[in-house]
């Protein structure tokens, strides 16, 4: 990418050169050749090369939103997948086989750890987990151990890792380092410019940020992406124009957004961990949270994404009715759109199931509606349980 500002490059990522601002919709199966010659040459290409054959190879605006997210995550090339889980599957299946060893860092995405104990187990890929805070996490690893997957700042408490010490080490012993990046989107948080050899975006979240798309792209460095790529082929993973048309749109306005989501959710994170029902606030960009000074050295910006926990003497029955009675907060999977919402968090999932003694957590996604609205509703709530 060149020497100008992010929010610049955004505005023109994966436009055309036919002249049009937008990048075109373009629709078809069937890409029809003026002989048999340029047909079969195509054929020979597309093995090594992007190159338009078939429909289900990709075409104009699906290339073009490859090679936008390709420049905001700092890799060699990407591939797009109906879903961030089918895009974390793939990544699996292409670089993993029978007898290899998979270590994941504690609290990833939930889909994805199913996937390792029902499909990856069939297949004889064996899984095991490591805890973000350990620092002697590398006993883990064994001598058929082929991948680290980690997802850093990581679901539901935002633990992060230091990237760089996990890469060093990986490097060692050739290991695979891929790591989960839907909560940076590319722009605030770049895993293979830490060290990473592939970087998985769920692009439904904020790459899209509209609510209205589901998508997930694979990044990856020059040396693992062809054996991404042909799985992608081998899986029959397409995604469609209309939804690689939704993700560029999003990617416009992906930086003003993310500003606009940060600066709301520090606010209400702030405004939070001073409120007598809250016990603990967890998000990185928060002054005082265990993650502060990494996401300080390593990120270069934040989201919405926060999680609290309520004093454990408050009955987990008597939030969830006030939680019922928020207006300006949706109840509702995912996050990473326009809107607000809030989800309970199960702490069997996170690192506090070995706590004896824990509070109900709730998980808010801060959209991009007036802080002081959320926080008022967010009041109304208190005052129903306190």
């Amino acid at each position: 990418m060149s020497a100008v500002s992010r929010a610049t490059q955004l505005a023109s990522l994966g436009r055309p050169e036919s002249g049009w601002a937008n990048t075109p919709i373009v629709k078809g199966s069937t890409y029809l050749f003026d002989s048999l010659g340029q047909w079969r040459a195509a054929r020979a290409q597309r093995d090594t090369d992007r190159v338009l054959s078939y429909g289900a190879r990709g075409n104009e605006t699906v290339y073009a939103l490859e090679d936008a997210i390709t420049a905001i995550e700092g890799g060699y090339r990407s591939k797009l997948f109906p879903t961030g889980l089918a895009a974390i599957a793939t990544t699996l299946f292409a670089c993993l086989k029978s007898g290899d060893h998979l270590l994941i860092s504690d609290g990833v995405y939930e889909p994805m750890r199913l996937l390792c104990e029902t499909q990856l187990a069939k297949f004889g890929v064996t899984c095991s987990d490591f805890s973000p805070t350990d620092p002697y996490w590398d006993r883990q690893l064994r001598p058929a151990t082929k991948m680290v997957y980690v997802e850093s700042p990581g679901s539901l408490l935002y633990d992060m890792l230091d990237l760089p010490a996990l890469s060093q080490v990986c490097k060692q012993r050739d290991i695979l380092l891929c790591a989960d990046n839907t909560w940076g989107s590319g722009i605030n948080y770049q895993p293979l410019n830490l060290g990473c050899d592939i970087s998985v975006v769920a692009a439904t979240k904020y790459l899209g940020g509209h609510s209205d798309v589901m998508m997930g792209s694979v990044t990856a460095s020059k040396a693992c992406f062809a054996q991404i790529e042909q799985a992608s082929i081998n899986l029959g993973q397409t995604v469609s124009a209309e939804d690689a048309f939704l993700v560029l749109r999003g990617l416009r306005t992906l930086e003003l957004r993310l500003q606009r989501h940060a600066s709301s959710a520090l606010r209400l994170a702030q405004w939070l961990s001073t409120h007598q029902a809250v016990r603990s606030v967890f998000h990185p960009a928060l002054q005082g949270d265990a993650n502060h000074e990494l996401w300080q050295r390593d990120a270069t910006g934040s989201n919405g994404l926060l999680t609290i926990e309520f004093d454990p003497e408050l009955a987990s029955e008597k939030i969830e009715q006030a939680i019922d009675e928020l207006q300006l907060f949706g109840i509702g999977s995912s996050w990473g759109g326009y809107e607000s919402l809030v989800l309970p968090v199960d702490p069997a999932r996170t690192r506090l199931r070995n706590s004896k003694h824990h509070g109900y957590l709730l998980r808010l996604h801060i959209g991009l509606e007036d802080p002081a609205d959320l926080m008022r509703d967010l009041d109304v709530m208190f005052d129903r349980i306190t």
